[in-house]
């Protein structure tokens, strides 16, 4: 996974909180062996906390910028996406956000954009306060992506990912799929308090890494609004498998198994390993949204 080193990273789509305090209250749910609960709860790659019970009741303030920012000083090309982690993400947001907007021009429509919030150990969301052990997400309410960047390490240790560049970008660009999804409507059709291998929920998830496929297809060819060229200019079969990895290790089948002992169909939420490495593959292999239809 390669970025033009000559690109110029649009640090705006990115908002560096890491290391700032939280106004208010404290952490819904904790780190250590809780935080693995929820995510053995099938909390991974969802949206807000209000849609999965863990939000403190109220509207939380957000968190307030770090003095530091350390995106917005240090991330300015794509040789910076090449050399540092943060950065890495920064330059998917742009380009999963630039293929969304040239794909909703193409649509006769207009792409809203939605910001990255990078956090440390807890933030405050207008979907309610969440704590790291959440995992990634997106939130309607304020409609941006939440990642705490130690969810990587996590998702090779924990979960069993071989990890790698393309499964991080893989974890943006299934949470950019539900940004789209809210854009769309569909994605409250997962809130109908439904769990199981056939519900919605689980729909909603799939049709992300059906999405989050169809972005993997366009990246190398997606121009960059500025440049005129693709921000992301080689995309090997190995990067695939990567996310492909990713997208089986967090399959409802594979958490349960692991950290629970038994499968369990009727609690998924998200969808097997199967599942979920079948719907990126159909996105990635059509790289038509209109094939990511996962309601019939």
């Amino acid at each position: 996974m390669q970025f033009d080193d000559d690109a110029n990273l649009d640090t705006s789509e990115v908002k560096d909180v890491r290391g700032s305090r939280v106004p208010g209250g404290r952490a819904t749910i904790g780190g250590g062996i809780i935080g693995v609960i929820a995510l053995v709860l099938g909390l991974l790659f969802g949206v807000g906390p209000d849609q999965l019970g863990l939000s403190s009741g109220g509207d939380e303030p957000a968190a307030t910028a770090s003095s530091v920012a350390q995106v917005q000083q240090s991330c300015r090309t794509g040789a910076d996406a090449n050399t540092r982690e943060d950065c890495r993400i920064v330059a998917v947001v742009n380009s999963v956000q630039d293929y969304w907007r040239s794909e909703y021009t193409r649509r006769g429509g207009r792409y809203g954009a939605a910001p990255t919030v990078m956090f440390s150990g807890r933030v405050g969301t207008a979907c309610g306060q969440a704590s790291s052990a959440v995992g990634p997400f997106y939130c309607p309410g304020d409609r941006q992506v939440y990642l705490d960047l130690g969810f990587f390490e996590e998702l090779r240790t924990t979960f069993g990912s071989t990890g790698g560049p393309f499964a991080q970008a893989y974890v943006v660009a299934h949470e950019y799929g539900h940004h789209v999804q809210n854009l769309m409507g569909t994605l409250a059709r997962a809130q109908d308090g439904r769990t199981g291998a056939d519900s919605n929920a689980v729909r909603v998830e799939l049709q992300a890494d059906c999405y989050a496929g169809v972005w993997a297809r366009h990246a190398t060819t997606t121009p960059d609004e500025k440049t005129g060229r693709p921000l992301l200019t080689r995309l090997t079969e190995e990067d695939i498998r990567d996310g492909l990895d990713a997208a089986a290790a967090v399959g409802d089948d594979r958490i349960q198994e692991r950290f629970q002992g038994r499968v369990t169909p009727e609690s998924w939420t998200h969808g097997s390993a199967a599942q979920r490495q079948q719907w990126f593959r159909q996105g990635y292999r059509t790289g038509d949204m209109a094939q990511c239809n996962t309601f019939r």
